[in-house]
């Protein structure tokens, strides 16, 4: 059996996603109540690589953990907007980079169980640095570090995002 919704409303909604409350039957067959999250936009997350295997981080404190979190370059896509179109803003605006090459790595569902978010993660090579362009709730700082210490950032429990750990595996196992 299948789950099956019997009703949906909303409970909470702004610009950006929509929380949602459904009466459902679970795959078990009982009814309950099943809360989850639609977000208005996609995820999209960077892995810039240069010529020598370095790879750029951003840092920022992150309100919804209280605490500093290193993760890609990353933001959202409306869902009007290709998702390559919005890498490309986002490398730029958070890194100050812009790149040649792009390479779709992967699409993921960011918590599949609370959200139906889908991310988006690219590689970018051909690397040209500029300017950040920061957007107004942005204080980020930025890291150019090699590959395999990104990597080990990952098995210290000093990179805990999601996307971040993803995209860097990922990368990591085609190589």
């Amino acid at each position: 059996m299948s789950w099956r919704k019997l009703s949906s409303r909303s409970v909470y909604e702004n610009d950006w996603m929509e929380v949602r409350e459904d009466a459902v039957i679970n795959p078990g067959g009982g009814e309950n109540l099943y809360g989850w999250i639609h977000f208005k936009n996609r995820a999209v997350a960077i892995v810039p690589l240069d010529e020598d295997e370095h790879t750029w981080l951003v840092g920022q404190q992150r309100y919804t953990l209280g605490t500093y979190s290193w993760e890609l370059p990353m933001g959202g896509a409306p869902l009007d907007e290709e998702p390559l179109a919005a890498a490309k803003r986002e490398l730029k605006e958070e890194t100050g980079l812009t790149a040649e090459r792009w390479t779709e790595l992967m699409r993921l569902h960011t918590s599949n169980s609370i959200t139906d978010e889908l991310g988006f993660v690219f590689l970018a090579e051909g690397l040209t640095a500029g300017e950040p362009e920061f957007g107004d709730t942005e204080d980020l700082e930025i890291r150019r570090l090699p590959l395999r210490e990104a990597l080990a950032l990952i098995e210290t429990g000093d990179i805990t995002d999601a996307m971040s750990v993803a995209a860097l595996l990922g990368l990591a196992a085609r190589r």
